[in-house]
């Protein structure tokens, strides 16, 4: 009998590849799609100006959201199971919920100016951080008992 897939994982994954195709478009379309998005003038600009910075920092985020996609698929039991599944799922539930309840901590490390990182965009994308992170930690905890399951 094959086992149930977990929803919240499935869905999880699924939203950290669409966020890695959205970060791939603001490399791809430059610094409209910054500002869109709410990067900041400052990437924006460097974007336009054809510097590197930007382009790089987007692209580890595109790797580390692919990444925790296939953690999600495979804590899923959708694609193979991944090293330290366990602990990644953890991981990646804690850092996305950490995210999403911090912001106001993090808020002046990144200091407002016109057009940059406004209070819209610190309450969408901690909202989005605390979604994606809940599923994470949900579809972890539902996961849990089976995998305690298989061992036996």
């Amino acid at each position: 009998m094959k086992p149930k897939n977990n929803k919240p994982l499935l869905v999880g994954a699924l939203l950290c590849a669409i966020a890695a195709l959205l970060h791939v478009g603001c490399i791809v379309f430059g610094g409209d799609w910054y500002r869109f998005f709410g990067a900041g003038e400052a990437m924006a600009s460097m974007a336009e100006q054809g510097l590197w910075y930007p382009s790089i920092v987007t692209a580890v985020i595109v790797g580390i959201l692919l990444i925790w996609s296939l953690y999600g698929l495979s804590g899923a039991g959708v694609i193979k199971r991944l090293p330290l599944t366990k602990l990644a799922l953890v991981i990646i539930s804690s850092i996305f919920l950490l995210r999403g309840v911090s912001f106001v901590g993090l808020m002046p490390l990144f200091p407002y100016k016109e057009s940059e990182n406004s209070l819209t965009f610190w309450v969408i994308s901690s909202g989005i951080c605390l979604f994606i992170g809940s599923l994470f930690a949900i579809g972890t905890y539902q996961q849990w008992s089976r995998w305690v399951s298989d061992k036996q």
